[in-house]
C-alpha cells in the first residue's frame, strides 16, 4: 500500500481492488468505534454502486454496534419502478442496510409525488441527524452522487434537490452493467449536494477500476472547482481517497 497526500487529502493506494475495499473498511470500522467512545450514535451516508462492492462487503463482516448507526444513502433515480435492483436503496438494502439490525436506515423515495416535498423531508433528517461519517465514490465524470459538473454547486444552499443527469454520468450505469442501454437510464435524480456530503465530518472516498482512472487524475491534479466536482475533497480536512492498482494508473505504476 502506497500513501501520497495533495491538499489536504490522503491518497491511499492498495494492489488490488480487494484489498482497497478491505483497508476502506478497516478505517471505516475504527472510526465508528472511535466516534462511539465519545457520542452516543453515529450518523453516516453511503453511495450505491459497483465500486463499493468490497468496501461494503468488508464492512458487512465487521463486529460493529450496528445499532448504534443511522444510515443514509447519497441519491436516487426519479420515477424508476420501486422494485427495480438500479434502484440506489434497494442497492443498499441488499448489500448492507437489510442485512444488520440499524438503529434506523432512511431512504429516500424517487417515487414520491412531490420531488421537492420529498427533498425538504429527507434534508430534515440530514438536519435532524448531523452526518458524520460519508462513505462515497467518485463517478467517470467525477461527480460526487449525482453532482455532474453542470450541476454541482459548492455553495450550494440546499441539501437535496432534483438534478437532471448528463450523458456521461448516464453511460457509467450502463458501463456498470446497471442497465442494458443509455435508453433504459432515468434522465432525472435526486441527489444530495456537494455542501451535504461535505459538511460531513469525516470522508471515505472508495474508486476502484480503470474505468476511473481518468477521474482519479482529475481529482488530484485539476484546479478545486465545480468543473471536476471531485476536486473539492483536496479541501476537506478529513478525507480520504482509497484506489487501486488501476485507478492510480494514470498517476503512477505500483
Amino acid at each position: 500500500m502506497k500513501e501520497i497526500i495533495k491538499d489536504n487529502l490522503l491518497v491511499k493506494i492498495s494492489e488490488s481492488r480487494l484489498l482497497m475495499g478491505q483497508l476502506a473498511a478497516e478505517n471505516v470500522s475504527t472510526k465508528i468505534t472511535a466516534l462511539l467512545k465519545v457520542q452516543p450514535m453515529v450518523n453516516m451516508i453511503f453511495a450505491a454502486a459497483p465500486s463499493q462492492n468490497e468496501f461494503l462487503a468488508a464492512l458487512l463482516k465487521k463486529e460493529l454496534p450496528w445499532g448504534k448507526i443511522n444510515a443514509f444513502h447519497m441519491d436516487e433515480y426519479l420515477n424508476l419502478d420501486a422494485d427495480a435492483p438500479q434502484g440506489f436503496g434497494n442497492f443498499l438494502k441488499n448489500a448492507l442496510f437489510g442485512q444488520v439490525p440499524f438503529n434506523s436506515v432512511h431512504y429516500l423515495n424517487g417515487n414520491a409525488a412531490d420531488a421537492g416535498e420529498e427533498c425538504l423531508r429527507y434534508s430534515a433528517l440530514l438536519t435532524q441527524y448531523p452526518t458524520d461519517i460519508v462513505c462515497m465514490g467518485i463517478g467517470e465524470n467525477t461527480h460526487l452522487a449525482f453532482n455532474d459538473p453542470h450541476v454541482a454547486d459548492f455553495n450550494d444552499p440546499a441539501l437535496v434537490k432534483v438534478v437532471d443527469l448528463d450523458q456521461q454520468c448516464r453511460m457509467q450505469q450502463v458501463n456498470d452493467g446497471c442497465f442494458d442501454d443509455l435508453d433504459q437510464v432515468p434522465t432525472h435524480a435526486l441527489t444530495l449536494t456537494i455542501p451535504a456530503l461535505i459538511k460531513a465530518r469525516y470522508v471515505f472516498c472508495i474508486v476502484p477500476g480503470l474505468k476511473k482512472a481518468d477521474a482519479v487524475k482529475y481529482t488530484l491534479t485539476a484546479d478545486v472547482s465545480e468543473k471536476y466536482p471531485s476536486t473539492i475533497l483536496r479541501a476537506h480536512a478529513e478525507a480520504i481517497l482509497y484506489l487501486d492498482a488501476d485507478s492510480s494508473s494514470t498517476l503512477f505504476k505500483i
